[in-house]
C-alpha cells in the first residue's frame, strides 16, 4: 500500500511504539510474594486494594506485584528458603517465625513488650540499622535473600477466653505464641505457649486448645472472628508488635533497575506507613463500637502490671542476647536505639 510521506512517517512511528511498548509490557516483572496474611485478613485487603496497584504506578508498568496468602506456596516457617531458591520471588511475612535458626531473629522479629508504637518499629528497621543487622542474619542462613525493608503495621491485642487483668492471671494459661522470645516471655510469666500460625488460631481457641492467643491488631481480630469465641481481649495490648519483611531474591533484586529499586523501597514505606495509620483508626472505631454493645469485656491492664510484664521481657531480651554472637548485636542495637528515644 503506498502512502503519503507525512502519513507514512506517521505509520512507521505509530508501528515503532507500539513495538516498543510491547518489548516493556514483555519484560514487566510480577514478583510473586507469600505473606503470612490469612486471605481474609484486614492487612491484606488494604495492600491488595491500595497498594498492589501502587506498586506498577510507581515503576512505570516495570514491576507488578502478586500478594499470597500464607501457606499458599510453602509453609509459613520455609519462606527464606523458598525465597533463597527462587521457589518465591519474596516474602512479606513474619520475621519471628524463624527464630529456630537463630535467637537473633526472635530478637529482630519482636522485641516483645520493648517498642511503644509500631512506627518507631519502622525507623529502627529502616534507620536504626535493624534492615542491615537482619540482611546480615539472611547473608548466613539463606544466602540469595535480599532484605528489601522490615517495619510493623500494628500493635497487637490479646484475645482470651478468659479475663486477664493482671500478670498474675496468666498462670498456667495456654497462650498461643510464635516460637523464640515471645513463647519465653510467657512462659517466665508462668503461661504454656502453644506455637501456631495465624490460620490456626480461631480453630483453636473455639476447640479449647488454647484458652487465649497473641495474634493480631483488635481490628484483625474482628475480621477474623475472634471475639466471637475469645470474648476478654486485652487493648492496647501488653506484649507484640511483630516485625514484618518484605525480601525478594536476590537476582530478581539485581535485575531491576536502580530507579525501580528506589520505587520499591518507597512503597514498602509508604504501604506500611498507610497501614500503620489504616489499622489504628479501625481498631479505635471497633473498640469503641464493641464497649458501646457490652457482649465484650475490653481489658486495659494499668500501667504497674505493663511495668511488671515488660520486666520479665527483658530478662528475656538478655536471656536471647547471650545465645549467639548475632543475637547480642540485635540486642545491642535496639539498646542503643531506645536509649536515643527515650525508650530506656
Amino acid at each position: 500500500m503506498h502512502f503519503p510521506p507525512l502519513r507514512k512517517a506517521f505509520t512507521v512511528a505509530t508501528v515503532s511504539a507500539g513495538l516498543v511498548l510491547s518489548a516493556a509490557a514483555a519484560s514487566a516483572e510480577t514478583l510473586k510474594v507469600q505473606t503470612s496474611f490469612n486471605a481474609s485478613h484486614i492487612s491484606l485487603t488494604r495492600l491488595n486494594n491500595v497498594w498492589v496497584p501502587k506498586l506498577k504506578e510507581m515503576t512505570g508498568g516495570d514491576v507488578e506485584i502478586e500478594l499470597l496468602p500464607i501457606g499458599s506456596v510453602v509453609s509459613h516457617k520455609e519462606t527464606p528458603v523458598a525465597v533463597s531458591m527462587g521457589i518465591l520471588d519474596g516474602d512479606l511475612t513474619a520475621t519471628s517465625y524463624f527464630a529456630g535458626k537463630d535467637p537473633a531473629f526472635a530478637l529482630m522479629g519482636d522485641l516483645i513488650a520493648g517498642y511503644d508504637n509500631p512506627g518507631q518499629i519502622h525507623d529502627f528497621c529502616m534507620n536504626g540499622g535493624g534492615k542491615e543487622l537482619l540482611q546480615k542474619l539472611y547473608n548466613k542462613y539463606d544466602p540469595g535473600v535480599h532484605v528489601v525493608g522490615c517495619s510493623s503495621e500494628k500493635r497487637e491485642a490479646f484475645v482470651s477466653k478468659v479475663p486477664v487483668r493482671a500478670v498474675k492471671d496468666l498462670k498456667g494459661l495456654k497462650i498461643r505464641s510464635p516460637e523464640g522470645l515471645a513463647a519465653d516471655v510467657f512462659r517466665r510469666a508462668g503461661a504454656a505457649p502453644v506455637s501456631l500460625p495465624g490460620s490456626e488460631v480461631y480453630t483453636a481457641l473455639e476447640k479449647n486448645v488454647i484458652d487465649a492467643a497473641d495474634s493480631s491488631a483488635y481490628a484483625n481480630n474482628d475480621a477474623s472472628g475472634m471475639h466471637k469465641v475469645a470474648k476478654f481481649p486485652i487493648y492496647p495490648g501488653i506484649h507484640s508488635m511483630p516485625f514484618m519483611q518484605f525480601t525478594i531474591t536476590d537476582s530478581k533484586w539485581k535485575s531491576l533497575s536502580k530507579e525501580d529499586q528506589q520505587a520499591l523501597n518507597q512503597w514498602f514505606s509508604d504501604a506500611y506507613g498507610d497501614l500503620r495509620v489504616y489499622l489504628d483508626e479501625k481498631d479505635k472505631e471497633l473498640v469503641a463500637r464493641d464497649k458501646k454493645a457490652g457482649d465484650i469485656t475490653i481489658i486495659d491492664w494499668p500501667q504497674a502490671e505493663r511495668d511488671e510484664f515488660r520486666k520479665i521481657a527483658q530478662e528475656a531480651w538478655e536471656a536471647f542476647a547471650a545465645a549467639s554472637p548475632l543475637a547480642k548485636e540485635v540486642y545491642e542495637a535496639h539498646v542503643k536505639y531506645m536509649k536515643q528515644q527515650g525508650l530506656l
